[in-house]
């Protein structure tokens, strides 16, 4: 049963401004990249069998600097790939919030598809059978590292705690934040831990 820890990678001067989504050449500024020191000390204590990273480039960088702690080369995983937006990424948030498709994000996100882009339901089928792989190879105790987005790791939160998917609005997951997940290959999952900042060393024993 390997454990799974997830973070959400570091801001980006857009965070919260704007849905980057893939956007490409969108990285870290110097606050982002302290930030991501920060979290990637929060493992130092740790052992961990692999590092997976979302392919996008701030989710790249964070992995980054938790490589330099934990002395581990990232390992691109496309299943925890942030969601594809299509035409909404790279617009201002503000803007969104005036469309009427964007407040069904809010009452029934599993059955949004965005222009020109994915649906979330199939954002959380590819994250669940990233999951799913990494269970089926790493062992029991295994300590497993996974830098990715906030709406990938809502989608997994939900599905294991076997929430409906139009209910993961509920769950917070804020920059660099650590989501914890155990994971047996045959057997009930468990969260451990959602949306936290620090003190996460009971945790890596």
């Amino acid at each position: 049963m390997p454990r799974l820890f997830f973070v959400r990678h570091a801001p980006t001067p857009e965070t919260g401004s704007i849905l980057t989504g893939r956007t490409p050449g969108v990285g870290l500024a110097e606050a982002g990249k302290t930030s991501a020191r920060y979290a990637a000390a929060q493992f130092a204590s740790g052992k961990f069998a692999a590092l997976y990273t979302s392919p996008v480039q701030r989710c790249r960088e964070t992995a980054a600097e938790l490589a330099s702690v934990i002395d581990l080369k990232p390992r691109v995983m496309k299943a925890f790939e942030e969601v594809d937006y299509g035409d909404w990424a790279g617009r201002k948030l503000k803007d969104l919030n005036r469309l009427k498709a964007w407040r069904h994000l809010y009452s029934a996100p599993s059955r949004v598809r965005f222009p020109n882009g994915e649906s979330l339901a199939e954002a959380q089928s590819r994250a669940i059978a990233g999951c799913e792989t990494i269970a089926s190879v790493h062992k029991r105790g295994e300590h497993v590292i996974v830098v990715t987005h906030a709406d990938v790791i809502k989608s997994v939160v939900s599905h294991y705690l076997g929430a409906p998917q139009d209910l993961f609005q509920r769950i917070s997951v804020t920059p660099t934040s650590i989501t914890v997940l155990d994971l047996p290959r045959n057997g009930h999952p468990t969260i451990q831990a959602v949306n936290v900042r620090s003190d996460i060393e009971g945790w890596l024993k």
